[in-house]
């Protein structure tokens, strides 16, 4: 399930602040994440029936 193109402008990561970008989850994962654009932080925060959890402690860190 695609988010609102208005949800994206308005959302921006709880660590570093930086915007948030939709993609499909890694492989381990189901469904969309919202990946940080920030170079140093790029956490990736699940969508869960629609709802992005925005929580530092819920995010997957890269790679």
């Amino acid at each position: 399930m695609a988010l609102e193109a208005g949800l994206l402008e308005i959302l921006a990561c709880p660590a570093c602040h930086s915007a948030l970008k939709e993609q499909d989850g890694a492989q381990d994962t189901e469904g969309t994440e919202l990946v940080c654009t920030g170079q140093e932080c790029a956490l990736a925060y699940p969508v869960r029936d629609g709802i992005p959890v925005l929580l530092v402690d819920e995010a997957r860190r890269p790679l």
